[in-house]
């Protein structure tokens, strides 16, 4: 969608007036094109003594023939910083934090990051050490709004026993894939992590998209069908045409169906038994907006908002995680929260209820699904340019693409792609965490 702003103050002219004026100058974001380098750069690594991470770390590094960096060169401009903070166990160690990136954070190249990989606490018993971990969080939350240039910062949290898993995590947040993420907290836990092919990870995957006419469903479809799946584009009859055309240009196929039908979940999960004999991940992105303040809201409107968007999910997911369902063990459930349902919206009482409601209910199931060898997982996305949010009122509109630390709105691909993070096998780990798709919104935050 049109941006004129960032049009205007990207341009020869109106970057003079943006800056003698103070106004925020946005940086186009390097995305994703297949294959692009993990990294345009040198990576600089560094650890705390005790650190238990650095060997993960450097063969994720080797794998994609980054060029890595252990001491600091003043002369290099560097594509990614990487601080494994595992041994830091006192509040007093945490001045290491400063000692590497006070000195380099300023080298951060364009489109840049910054990660920290550190211990969960509420997984720590010594009071010290918890306290400095969770201490982490601070300092990741602000370097984010600190970088500049479109560079991103994340924290990720590593169970012991997950020191194998975090390639895709790596990968992920290292990649250009990871464009509107930032300012996140990534918990991965001890899982056995299967060798995929990076370029096709979800290659001979069923995969099933709700809502995949059109917007963010559509681009959900395409780049789970870049990375290799079948994918099974759903919506409602009416948008059987969009539906269509959306399932041929990325070679999947259709089910036209209403989620909020009673007979739903069985109708799914006939469809997938008798067409694809198994399915491996399944994303819910059918929503809809009614939006009216409380006072004006009819019952109706309220009604709607919650069965569309919050209670088919749980029917559905209920029905998957049975015993006899298709869904394969080491699948993948994924559902689309908002940040409206972390900070709330005026006029959106329904939605953001909705919408908070799939976060209580990924971290509900995720220990279920666990027992079943799935992960469940959330994206909650800030503005995404959509023809939704193009009807937006201006200043409002401004507002939301401005109110970030990266100073734009998001793609419908940026929700994509961490999507398909959550998708990728590589990811077995990575359950009950919802990330936000909105370039550090200063909402809810």
């Amino acid at each position: 969608m049109a941006d004129p702003y960032s049009k205007l103050v990207t341009s020869r002219y109106g970057r003079q007036l943006a800056n003698r004026l103070g106004l925020p100058t946005p940086t186009p974001l390097r995305r994703y094109r297949p294959g692009d380098p993990l990294v345009s750069g040198p990576v600089l690594l560094g650890e705390a003594e005790g650190g238990r991470l650095g060997k993960a770390v450097s063969e994720t590094l080797r794998e994609a023939d980054a060029e890595v960096h252990r001491s600091r060169d003043d002369d290099a401009e560097y594509a990614a910083l990487v601080f494994d903070a595992t041994g830091i166990a006192g509040s007093t160690e945490l001045g290491e934090l400063h000692e590497f990136f006070g000195a380099t954070i300023r080298r951060v190249s364009k489109c840049g990051r910054l990660i920290v990989l550190g211990t969960p606490p509420e997984e720590i018993d010594d009071p010290a050490e918890r306290t400095a971990q969770r201490a982490l969080e601070g300092f990741v939350r602000t370097a984010g709004k600190e970088l500049k240039r479109g560079a991103t910062a994340q924290l990720v949290h590593v169970s012991r026993g997950g020191e194998r898993a975090i390639d895709s995590t790596l990968r992920f947040l290292l990649s250009s894939k990871s464009a509107f993420v930032s300012g996140q907290v990534i918990r991965v836990g001890a899982a056995e992590a299967p060798t995929v092919d990076a370029a096709r990870p979800l290659r001979d995957k069923v995969a099933l998209v709700t809502g995949a006419s059109r917007g963010i469903g559509a681009a959900i479809a395409e780049t789970l069908a870049r990375d290799g799946a079948h994918v099974v584009c759903l919506d409602v009859p009416a948008q059987g045409e969009d539906l269509a055309e959306v399932a041929n240009r990325i070679g999947g196929s259709t089910l036209q169906l209403d989620i909020t039908a009673e007979d739903a979940p069985r109708q799914l999960i006939e469809h997938v038994e008798q067409r694809h004999d198994g399915l491996d991940i399944v994303v819910h992105n059918a929503g809809i907006t009614r939006d009216k303040t409380i006072g004006r809201m009819s019952r109706d409107q309220w009604e709607a908002v919650l069965r569309v968007n919050l209670a088919a999910q749980e029917r559905i997911n209920t029905a998957l995680l049975a015993d006899s369902s298709p869904l394969r063990s080491g699948g993948r459930l994924v559902g689309i929260a908002s940040i409206s349902g972390i900070a709330g919206n005026v006029g959106q009482a329904n939605y953001a209820t909705s919408k908070a409601g799939v976060i209580g209910h990924v971290q509900a199931l995720a220990p279920r699904a666990a027992e079943r060898g799935v992960t469940i997982n959330a994206v909650a996305p800030g503005f995404i340019e959509t023809a939704m949010t193009a009807a937006v009122p201006l200043f409002v509109r401004e507002a939301g693409r401005r109110m970030n630390s990266l100073s734009q709105g998001g793609l419908p691909v940026d929700v994509a792609e961490t999507i398909a993070y959550y998708a990728d096998p590589g990811s077995a780990g990575v359950n009950g965490n919802v990330i936000r798709v909105c370039g550090q919104s200063l909402l809810g935050a």
